[in-house]
């Protein structure tokens, strides 16, 4: 090997980075009055990066998880993800982007309480050009990662709060998204259930490079982060590395 060449821990750390963000700001209007809820931030998500956004309530952490998702759009600076910005989408333009990139994971699961585990996981791809049994393939698959291939046939009220979220975790997987975005994914479950779904989200993120992003404000959430970042009144205070076996 010559002496130029580049090793891979190297050619990580020079890459550029998956998710960047220059100055960004939110507000919204309220009757006369112009609240901010962002202010000025700058901050770089490597690929394959599992970041931690944590702060109290009102610091703005839903709220950049949206912007960066393509759910929400933002009142100035540059907002970046794969080299496309997509502050500058038309709303139709987010909704197609949203489709092909972004994995959703919800506190409340949002599962459809009259489909069956396989037809929530299968919902994504309804409106790609995948044959039925292609669309299923891919769900048993998807369940299959999860955990979860003896509960197809089961409807969400025949769930555990905790295999609901993985079904959840395998809809958000089915489409292979660039990025998993988390909104408290484990503010609805009891602290054994939790582990189990953070234990999958490190092992996706590990094991299968994924890039996710979470929100929490549970510190012993953050711990299966590789990265945290803390907001407080909507300016970012700094990111940290998660200390393994912290």
């Amino acid at each position: 090997m010559s002496d130029s060449a580049v090793s891979p821990a190297e050619a990580a750390t020079t890459a550029p980075p998956l998710v960047r963000i220059r100055n960004l700001s939110k507000h919204y209007t309220r009757g006369d009055q112009d609240v901010p809820v962002l202010t000025d931030i700058s901050l770089d998500i490597p690929a394959g990066d599992f970041l931690a956004l944590m702060g109290p309530s009102g610091s703005g952490k839903s709220t950049l998880l949206n912007l960066i998702a393509g759910i929400d759009k933002p009142s100035g600076g540059e907002l970046t993800v794969g080299g496309l910005n997509i502050a500058e989408l038309t709303e139709a333009e987010l909704a197609d982007w949203r489709a092909a990139n972004v994995g959703f994971i919800f506190q409340f699961y949002n599962l459809m309480p009259v489909l069956t585990a396989l037809e929530n996981v299968e919902l994504p791809l309804m409106l790609t050009d995948l044959s039925r049994r292609e669309r299923q393939e891919r769900a048993l698959l998807a369940l299959s990662l999860v955990g979860l291939s003896d509960r197809v046939d089961h409807y969400p009220n025949e769930l555990s709060g905790g295999q609901q979220q993985r079904v959840a975790i395998a809809r958000a997987l089915i489409t292979d998204p660039t990025l998993i975005v988390a909104d408290e994914p484990t503010g609805d479950l009891d602290k054994r259930s939790a582990a189990d779904v953070l234990a999958l989200l490190q092992q996706l993120n590990r094991e299968m490079g994924k890039t996710i992003i979470m929100v929490t404000h549970d510190p012993g959430a953050v711990k299966a982060a590789t990265h945290v970042t803390h907001l407080e009144k909507g300016e970012l205070l700094g990111t940290e590395l998660v200390a393994a076996g912290d």
